[in-house]
């Protein structure tokens, strides 16, 4: 059977075929009791620090009192058939830390390996300790022997009174101790560990130990399918047999049924006390998702979570000693006995090598089931008891071992190395069987029958130490000292007992890796103590009661909502395997706790648990808490396929609290001024690569932490925010945006939103440098959730945590297959270098051709009248109407648009509020004329300027006609103004019937801008045109066009000429700008504008244009009749006269290369000259270029207001 099935009661069909469980971003080949940590709530009524047996414990009894729990693990899930087998799998997993050297003089740190990896080797000064890391703690890789402590430690002075006795029995209910059965085949390292009692004289106190291993197949106490036992001696590595009843199995899996929640990879640093209320914040490093990839930085980026009533730490003696001494330098209230009487619990480990007896002492994954190694641990010589140890501190046990198959490669090796070996006795020293023995194993492996390895015994010793170890923090650093530990006589005895015993079996003694030497620095794999029970109830004598509730100082207060539960609370050591007591003396705690709060547990039993399933109890959200919570973000988990990928991403910057400045550089500036530094630290999942590909609004979650002093001290934390790639930016004419969107919750109970984007756009064109900037620089905004500012800055990818972001990609699941690993990953990259290349390559993307269509078009008011307006001359325009709801004007508006376009120039679709739509809410009555050279089939003629003037003849005598006889105001724009200009001057039309004019861009003096200028120097352009294509320029075109439009349209793609931020891919942009010039500045024009141009623009004649650019290049720049009289009507005597006391105002965009802002300069000039200053002004409008002063979609705020001003000083 497989390793997988082992746990899961042969239930593989259903486990493929159940339709509805919640939980499906598990791995299908094994059961997953934690959740995605972008899953988790940002508070719960019990928060548990850690997941070993006093941990486990406070889960499950907490969860089954209906309380909302967390659980928090720094290391990874692992079940049977997940752990490693061999060196090249164990070696991953290998985790060092600590550090080397003495305190008198200076330490090293040392640090290797990933802080999650499953084997923690904890290097001090003195002892060294080996702990484990993963969901279920200790319990992972222990030999699984429950042995009580002796009664009389329990009762040395050291211990609270209160402590008369652990509560075993309920943990003996749970974890279900039993020995190897008699019935199981004989064990060899059983056998001779029971000749070594004999030997010693101790066969009295050798018995088989009991174990929480399954020797028969069953359900266990908690519920779960278990597997009997293969023997195969794994245990220290992981049991991948199914039968060991560890943590997981049991507390935690129970835990999972009532509810609680836990989360992997998180390192808790430190807790703090709620500055309001009586919970408190836990502060964690989130170590997946590939933020390793980010190494010490990416752990300082700390997040939160809040446990309202209850802070259980049970993150085993150094883990939660460490905690409590980083919590009291961030301000938590403690005793001054924390990181003190640390004890290794007496450990010995040591060898007795190539023995005179077959041991069998080696694990390995499959074993014979006729001659299997056993369980690391079946046997103990037991000399606790006062026959053989009157004093209580001369107790000890022996145990035999076994060593683990992944260490089966180079023990020999160590073995035989390793100095300061006692050998046995030379008279029953058979030198030859030896040195075969040793050759065997050395050419035919550790597995050799007969060979020196096959012939080792392994012993753990466990007894008394002085317990005076201390553990420390320099800096931040976790630092552990056992003075003299491996110098005191209970070592020089005990090693010379054990040398009796190797010796009685011919074996040579070798002492563990870091004995040997002039420091005797031991291992031990019980490391107790550092937060101990105090003995007289105060914090004079421990660091917490006999509860486990941590002091406040050193008096008899505690903190009632902090609890500890795990080996640091135990004052001395216990010279005996001591999980048995750890678990006993948390299912007091807690049951202690429980009675206080008068909190009911429900003990119903489980029946069989379905670990694939959803669990009995599912805490729903709470509303006032939790409603940031994004309830798609389980369904995107539960639906995760091989296809996602998951990256971690951190920016730093500056950010300006207040809401007095708009711009993001002046925020950013004065934000720096002001030392203002902010910090966004991201984990993003995306879930589906393909659907991110396909739809450009597919959203991935964001988990992570935004820092910034000046809004709160402590990190806010981001639950499900979301991040969208290359989405279209609606506000600006062509480009795409990187938006971030995150609900923030500070420890404080404030939220906020961050709103962010990063432009990908046409600034970028050809220049590696502006596609960095714009890649890896977040506009950032914070409000409140009503929308309020409440600051904005900038903040920015660093090219360092650019490279670790590359090196956290990965997939969103877990996969064993190196092809699955990278192409999720590569594919996602490969969609963002597409991308942005695209706008890096501007010019050569695919042209975008008219879009017909009206997405984006806002629900507009029609025109309450369109009709024709017959010229003079006989030539048909158009002039629309449109009424305000309520009239409360009495001035009616006259709009003239330019060439090529009509109405829609001031009744634009595609923007929230057009110049039509803000006039008539203000209560004016708009007319807006179109003239012959607009869009209309009268353009097609080649009519001039000069001609349309009897246009806005027709025009103005049709709104004096509705408006009997009443004055009207006149906005004019371009070419529109031009004709008024000339019908003004001509006399065509009187300036009585004004009452004032604002003219944009351009009035009587036509300056066109640089390039402008150059195209009109020569008629060449217009006269190749005409030859080719023929008299008419269309402003749109297909891809079916005539040869001679496509052609044009490639030569185009350059256009329009100016800053790379200019480059788009409209062929009715660039055919526009050819003809006019660059009509505007890209980003004052919104997409959906952009978009449609060619509903907006129509075409225009080579005659028109060539009378226009005449006039433009033909000093002194004035209005002129047609050719080919060309008369200069500014000039012409009398006419300037027809324009004084007309208040006119000039509105010129700054950015505007059309017409030169020169143009209206010079107009302005020239009637103040004439006729005084009091009826001129003149409005420029920075950043804006031509026609986007009127179709903008800020207008309403630059532009509009400035000549609402002007008319109602005119009225």
């Amino acid at each position: 059977m497989s390793h997988e099935s082992l746990l899961l009661g042969n239930n593989q069909d259903h486990i493929e075929t159940q339709p509805d469980r919640e939980k499906t971003w598990k791995a299908s080949k094994f059961p997953r009791l934690s959740r995605p940590v972008p899953m988790m709530r940002s508070e719960y009524d019990v928060v548990v620090v850690g997941s070993g047996y006093g941990a486990g414990v406070a889960a499950s009894r907490m969860a089954r009192a209906g309380k909302s729990v967390a659980v928090l693990e720094l290391g990874k899930e692992k079940w049977p058939g997940e752990y490693p087998i061999d060196l090249k799998g164990a070696i991953p997993e290998f985790h060092i830390s600590g550090h080397v050297g003495k305190a008198e003089e200076s330490f090293k740190n040392i640090a290797h390996g990933k802080k999650t990896g499953l084997y923690h080797l904890v290097f001090g000064e003195g002892q060294n300790a080996f702990i484990a890391n993963g969901l279920g703690g200790t319990s992972l890789l222990n030999a699984n022997v429950f042995l009580p402590a002796d009664e009389r430690t329990l009762k040395l002075h050291t211990w609270p009174p209160e402590i008369l006795e652990a509560d075993y029995d309920r943990a003996a209910k749970m974890l279900q101790p039993v020995s190897y059965p008699e019935s199981y085949p004989p064990l060899k390292k059983l056998e001779v560990l029971g000749k070594q009692a004999k030997a010693l004289g101790q066969s009295q106190n050798f018995h088989r130990v009991p174990q929480t291993t399954f020797f028969r197949g069953g359900v266990n106490n908690a519920g779960v399918h278990m597997k009997a036992s293969t023997g195969s001696g794994q245990d220290c590595t992981g049991v991948n047999d199914g039968s060991k009843n560890s943590v997981l199995v049991t507390y935690l899996a129970d835990a999972w049924n009532w509810g609680a929640e836990m989360f992997c990879e998180c390192e808790v640093r430190y807790v703090q006390r709620e500055k309001k209320g009586d919970g408190y914040i836990v502060f964690f490093a989130w170590h997946g998702s590939g933020r390793d990839a980010f190494g010490a930085e990416g752990a300082e980026r700390l997040m939160w979570v809040r446990a309202k009533q209850l802070c259980v730490l049970g993150a085993g003696a150094l883990g939660t000693t460490e905690i409590l001494l980083r919590s009291k330098k961030h301000g938590l209230a403690t005793s001054s006995f924390p990181g003190q009487k640390v004890s290794g619990n007496g450990d010995i480990l040591s060898f007795a090598y190539n023995t005179d007896h077959v041991i069998n002492g080696v694990g390995r994954e499959n074993p014979d089931p006729s001659n299997p190694p056993g369980p690391t641990i079946t046997g103990v010589i037991d000399a606790r008891n006062p026959e053989t140890s009157p004093n209580a501190l001369d107790g000890y046990v022996i145990q035999e071992g076994a060593i683990p198959g992944a260490l089966s490669p180079f023990i020999q090796a160590y073995l035989e190395i390793m100095p300061e070996k006692v050998f046995p006795n030379p008279l029953k020293f058979d030198m030859w069987r030896h040195f075969w023995s040793r050759t065997k194993s050395r050419f035919l492996g550790p597995y050799a029958s007969g060979g020196s390895v096959e012939r080792t015994q392994t012993y753990l010793i466990m007894s008394h130490d002085s317990n005076e170890g201390i553990l420390a923090l320099s800096g931040d650093k976790a630092t552990l000292q056992f003075l003299g530990v491996g110098n005191t006589e209970r070592v020089t005895i005990l090693r010379e007992l054990m040398t009796k015993a190797s010796n009685e079996i011919g074996g040579t003694l070798v002492d563990e890796p870091f004995y040997p030497g002039p420091m005797r620095t031991q291992l031990t794999v019980h490391p107790l103590g550092g937060a101990t029970m105090s003995s007289d109830g105060t914090g004079r004598y421990g660091a917490v009661d006999h509860m486990g509730r941590v002091f406040t100082g050193d008096d008899s207060r505690v903190h009632h909502g902090l609890l500890c539960v795990d080996a640091a609370v135990i004052p001395t050591a216990l010279g005996v395997n001591p999980f048995a007591t750890i678990t006993a003396l948390a299912e007091r705690s807690c049951d202690l706790f429980l009675q206080e709060k008068s909190w009911t547990v429900d003990e119903t039993e489980n029946g069989v648990l379905d670990l694939f399933s959803n669990p009995k109890i599912s805490h729903k959200l709470q509303s006032n808490v939790d409603d940031i919570s994004d309830p798609k973000v389980g369904n995107d988990y539960a639906t995760a396929s091989d296809n996602g990928v998951r990256f971690t991403e951190i920016m730093d910057g500056y950010i300006h609290i207040g809401e007095d400045i708009s711009d993001f550089d002046v925020a950013d500036v004065t934000a720096k001024s002001a030392s203002s530094s902010a910090s966004l630290n991201l984990t993003v999942d995306v879930f589906r690569v393909d659907d991110l590909v396909s739809k450009s609004n597919n959203a991935s979650i964001a988990t992570g932490t935004f820092s910034c002093g000046a809004l709160s001290p402590d990190p806010l934390i981001i639950h499900h925010g979301a991040v969208q790639f290359f989405t279209i930016d609606e506000r600006i004419s062509d480009g795409t945006n990187l938006t971030y969107k995150m609900h923030l919750l500070s420890t404080g109970g404030e939220r906020y939103m961050l709103n962010g984007y990063k432009r990908v756009d046409s600034a970028m064109a050809l220049s590696v440098s502006e596609t960095w900037r714009a890649t890896t620089t977040l506009y950032t905004t914070i409000t409140r959730l009503d929308g309020s500012l409440v600051g904005r800055g900038i903040l920015h990818i660093s090219w360092r945590n650019f490279i670790d972001e590359m090196k956290s990609f990965g997939p969103t699941t877990h996969s064993t297959s190196i092809l699955k690993k990278i192409a999720s990953p590569l594919k996602f990259l490969a969609f963002f270098a597409k991308s942005t290349v695209n706008y890096l390559l501007s010019p050569f993307r695919p042209l975008q051709y008219p879009d017909n269509t009206t997405t984006g078009y806002f629900s507009k008011p029609l025109p309450a009248m369109i009709t024709d307006l017959v010229a003079d001359d006989g030539v048909r325009a158009d002039i629309r109407v449109w009424e305000p709801v309520e009239r409360t004007r009495d001035l009616p508006i006259l709009f003239i648009p330019g060439a090529s376009v009509d109405h829609q120039v001031f009744a634009l679709p595609t923007i929230p509020t057009n110049t039509v739509d803000y006039f008539t809410g203000l209560g004016y009555t708009c007319y807006v004329a179109t003239l012959r050279f607009g869009r209309l089939p009268a353009a097609t003629k080649g009519h001039t300027a000069y001609d349309a003037r009897l246009d806005v003849k027709a025009a103005m005598q049709f709104v004096r006609e509705k408006e009997n006889g009443k004055k009207f105001y006149v906005v004019c724009h371009c070419l529109g103004s031009i004709a008024t200009g000339m019908a003004l001057l001509t006399g065509a039309v009187e300036k009585e019937w004004i009452q004032g004019m604002t003219c944009s861009q351009v009035f009587m003096n036509p300056r066109f801008g640089a390039v402008n200028e150059i195209k009109s120097r020569t008629q060449a352009l217009e006269k190749i045109y005409e030859t080719i294509a023929g008299p008419w320029f269309p402003t749109d075109s297909t891809p079916t066009s005539s040869i001679a439009q496509y052609i044009l349209d490639q030569l185009l793609r350059f256009y329009p000429i100016g800053a790379a931020r200019e480059f788009c891919n409209s062929t009715v942009c660039h055919r526009s700008s050819l003809v006019f010039g660059r009509l505007w500045t890209h980003s004052n024009l919104n997409h959906a504008t952009h978009l449609h141009l060619s509903n907006f623009f129509g075409g225009l004649h080579m005659n028109f244009l060539s009378h226009l650019t005449r006039q433009g290049s033909t000093e002194p720049y004035h209005l002129r009749t047609n050719m080919p009289e060309f008369k200069d009507l500014v000039a012409e005597p009398g006419n300037l006269e027809r324009l004084k006391r007309l208040k006119i105002q000039f509105v010129s965009g700054g950015a505007n290369v059309v017409f030169d802002p020169l143009s209206t300069s010079e107009s302005y000039d020239m009637l103040r000259h004439a006729f005084g200053t009091q009826d001129y002004e003149r409005v420029v409008v920075p950043t804006y270029g031509h026609l986007d002063t009127w179709m903008g979609y800020k207008s309403v705020v630059d532009v509009y207001p400035r000549v609402r001003g002007h008319i109602e000083h005119c009225s």
